[in-house]
């Protein structure tokens, strides 16, 4: 098969690779949970291992003692640090044009505006794919998207395996989860006072509220009379925020809330962002999978793919909550 023009393919191979990183802090941009846990120090890649692990630590140790002078103290094994494992998830959109595209758009400027054009829509809808994903189960394209909010914090907080641990054995691995009562502007406060004593211990607290639509709506309802606190850095980074306490109250709801996509619906997600962590491969974050050409076997048409694979993973179940509205 000859292929219309080499030179315009190297371009189109080089522009995504030279893009790759804008692409990455793109995505962390598009979502609130993303950005707080890049500010914090939470988006760390891993490069190898058939799973992603985590460490955690689930008991105190037991050889803490008071004593007085000679007394002896204990120093027996005091096994306190495992990990919670996770699988490696996948996702990719490719750019594809055409042989016919290139001779049209032979000029390198057009050529260029050609390209910025699809390489923007594809970075757009790989965001969007990634950031829907962080509020999925994982069960989503069977079982290939990732393990979102809805599995770190789901609505049967005592069953289930999570990390490689089932909550059903380990207290430690339950996430807090308050429903049956109708939310209303005159109740949610009251509800959120609840779910915050419920994962506050001493300095663990949660830091980031993430609400859809409908939750943004009554909480805002609640505040009318008295003074509103804007959370600044959220604002700075372009998502509508609010205090609650010293929490950050942010909307991450959609154009088109209830269609699967985005925040889940009537919901508030409590979050320690200190337990939760976005670990993308170092060698597929948003990246070209391959640097040379791709050709159709059968077509005059050339493709790149940017792929990216990892996972959202939590190493402190316990600190982390959910509020649904019935």
């Amino acid at each position: 098969m000859a292929f219309a023009n080499a030179n315009i393919s190297d371009i189109l191979a080089t522009t995504i690779e030279n893009r790759s990183r804008k692409l990455a802090d793109n995505v962390s941009n598009n979502c609130a949970l993303l950005k707080r846990l890049e500010q914090r120090g939470k988006i760390k890649t891993f490069s190898g291992g058939h799973k992603i692990l985590q460490e955690l630590a689930f008991a105190e140790n037991a050889n803490s003692a008071w004593y007085s002078g000679y007394d002896l103290l204990p120093v027996g094994a005091s096994d306190v640090i495992s990990a919670a494992e996770y699988t490696i998830k996948q996702a990719a959109v490719p750019v594809v044009m055409s042989g016919l595209e290139m001779l049209q758009n032979a000029g390198k400027e057009k050529m260029i505006d050609l390209m910025e054009g699809r390489i923007q829509v594809a970075e757009k809808t790989l965001a969007n794919l990634i950031t829907d994903g962080l509020y999925s189960d994982g069960t989503g394209s069977g079982g290939k998207e990732i393990d979102g909010l809805d599995a770190a914090v789901p609505t049967t907080p005592t069953t289930g395996t999570y990390g490689g641990i089932n909550r059903a054995n380990y207290t430690f691995w339950r996430p807090y989860y308050a429903s049956g009562t109708t939310t209303t502007a005159a109740n949610v406060q009251g509800q959120f006072n609840l779910a915050w004593a419920n994962l506050t211990r001493g300095a663990d607290r949660p830091d980031l509220i993430m609400v859809d639509n409908n939750m943004w709506g009554l909480f805002m309802q609640s505040l009318q009379d008295i003074q509103r606190i804007t959370g600044t850095s959220e604002g700075k980074a372009g998502f509508p925020s609010i205090k609650f306490i010293d929490a950050d109250v942010v909307l991450d709801g959609g154009l088109y809330p209830g269609t699967g996509t985005g925040a889940t619906t009537s919901t508030a997600y409590f979050l320690n962002t200190d337990y939760l962590h976005y670990r993308p491969h170092a060698s597929r974050n948003m990246v070209p999978l391959s640097p040379n050409r791709r050709y159709a076997t059968n077509q005059d048409a050339e493709v790149q793919i940017i792929g990216w694979a990892g996972n959202l993973t939590c190493s402190g179940q316990q600190f982390q909550g959910r509020l649904n509205g019935a």
